[in-house]
């Protein structure tokens, strides 16, 4: 790694001549060598990392140290780098991030813990990756669905893990390609990654499960159809009842009357309104042999007759 340091210094003498015009077109030599093959951890590197760190000089007047540089090679090699207060992560992540979002349809994406510090090190940092020629994107969490699909579609994207997050689930959720947000659309997700605060993100924040629900109508027809059959299904003939675990499981004969006696030809068939009457099947069973009454649930009414159900 030490040499590599060497090389990219030793490059800093050709790369410092060049005109701002000439610098900025670098850019598109290397998409082009990378787009015919040439190996993106080759010479490429140390001279990608080498016309960056003029670019911070030119732009920022920050340039990056010795030691920031084996921070940029660290990540890029996709390792942790651990660097105290003060030692410039920020200006540290520009390298990788520039170096990876030249890959034909990859993005880079800095992931940071709130907000604020995504929309700062944008501000900052993304200087140096729009004089070089990158669009450079933000993801907050008051945008729509369009702003998502068009900040996305930047070379560079700085992002929240929690909004990345939300916004891979959504994807999986999304009924056409239309509604995705992120490149490539639901399960292909790819680009290269810089996180930062590392410890936070990918142990603190992991620990909580991210989470998206909806209030939906509820099916009352299939509610009350499920109850009647399941009245009418009989233990250990049309179902088996695991009371350790608290589960009802239909029978095949269970499966088959009942399909039988709904006139439909599976219980698994999506109905009309996108779902199956399995699990209202399934449910109803378990509601009759292991809820009772005023032990497991209670049924409440207000004064308008609306009815509801508590569970202990």
């Amino acid at each position: 790694m030490q040499k590599r340091v060497e090389r990219i210094n030793a490059l800093e003498a050709t790369i410092e001549e060049l005109g701002d015009d000439e610098l900025q077109a670098k850019t598109q030599e290397f998409r082009e060598r990378l787009a015919k093959g040439e190996d993106i951890n080759g010479p490429i590197l140390e001279e990608a990392f080498a016309v960056v760190r003029e670019a911070a000089w030119r732009v920022l007047e920050m340039r990056h140290y010795d030691v920031q540089i084996m921070g940029g090679l660290i990540l890029h090699d996709g390792r942790l780098a651990e660097m105290a207060t003060g030692e410039g992560k920020t200006l540290v992540s520009t390298l990788p991030c520039y170096l990876n979002s030249l890959l034909d349809g990859k993005s880079s994406y800095v992931i940071t813990v709130n907000d604020y510090l995504a929309r700062r090190d944008m501000e900052k940092m993304g200087q140096v990756h729009r004089f070089l020629g990158l669009k450079v994107g933000l993801i907050q969490s008051d945008m729509d669905e369009d702003q998502r699909k068009k900040e996305y579609a930047s070379d560079v994207v700085y992002v929240t893990n929690s909004e990345l997050g939300f916004d891979y689930l959504r994807d999986h959720l999304a009924l056409s390609p239309a509604q995705t947000v992120l490149p490539g659309g639901a399960g292909e997700f790819d680009g290269f990654c810089v996180v930062d605060e590392a410890d936070s993100v990918l142990i603190d924040e992991a620990r909580t499960p991210l989470i998206i629900s909806k209030q939906v109508d509820a099916p009352a027809n299939k509610y009350a159809t499920a109850n009647t059959l399941a009245g009418a299904l009989q233990k250990d003939v049309h179902y088996t009842v695991d009371e350790k675990n608290k589960n009802c499981i239909l029978t095949e004969q269970g499966y088959q009357d009942s399909e039988n006696a709904l006139g439909i030809p599976s219980l698994f068939a999506i109905q009309a309104d996108g779902a199956a009457l399995a699990p209202y099947v399934t449910n109803a069973v378990k509601a009759k042999e292991l809820f009772t009454k005023d032990i497991e649930y209670t049924i409440l009414s207000d004064e308008d007759g609306n009815k509801w159900c508590r569970y202990y």
